[in-house]
């Protein structure tokens, strides 16, 4: 997982962050075991940007994979920061329950957690199954 930490920090330093001046930075390991990254992106027209997350799975996606094994998500703030609740729901598209996810702080701080426990019962597509 530290290279997907390292990812996430590097990236981090890219954000566009000017309103809030929070900066997260996100890495995923696809399936392939390439590392995607993503680091959120602000509007001035709230809440119109990109969360880190999604930039890392859109990043993903757009290089042809669609499963991810591993997430990191780095931001700098006093204790580690989750992943949002439209973006957990966006990592349970893309990865199983227990794909490990590690949030991190810039000052080294770590939590080690699971796709699945940071949204249980999340919405499949089983749930769109009417057969």
């Amino acid at each position: 997982m530290e290279d997907l930490v390292g990812a996430a920090a590097a990236v981090r330093e890219k954000a566009y962050a000017p309103y809030s001046r929070f900066k997260v930075g996100a890495a995923v390991r696809g399936a392939s075991g390439a590392v995607y990254q993503g680091c959120n992106v602000e509007n001035v027209a709230y809440p119109e940007g990109t969360c880190a997350e999604a930039g890392a799975i859109a990043a993903m996606v757009a290089a042809g994979e669609t499963r991810l094994t591993a997430v990191a998500v780095i931001a700098d703030s006093p204790s580690p920061v989750p992943p949002c609740g439209g973006c957990r729901q966006k990592l349970a598209e893309f990865g199983l329950a227990e794909v490990p996810v590690t949030l991190a702080t810039t000052d080294g701080a770590r939590l080690e957690t699971t796709i699945g426990a940071l949204l249980p019962g999340s919405f499949s597509a089983a749930h769109m199954d009417r057969t």
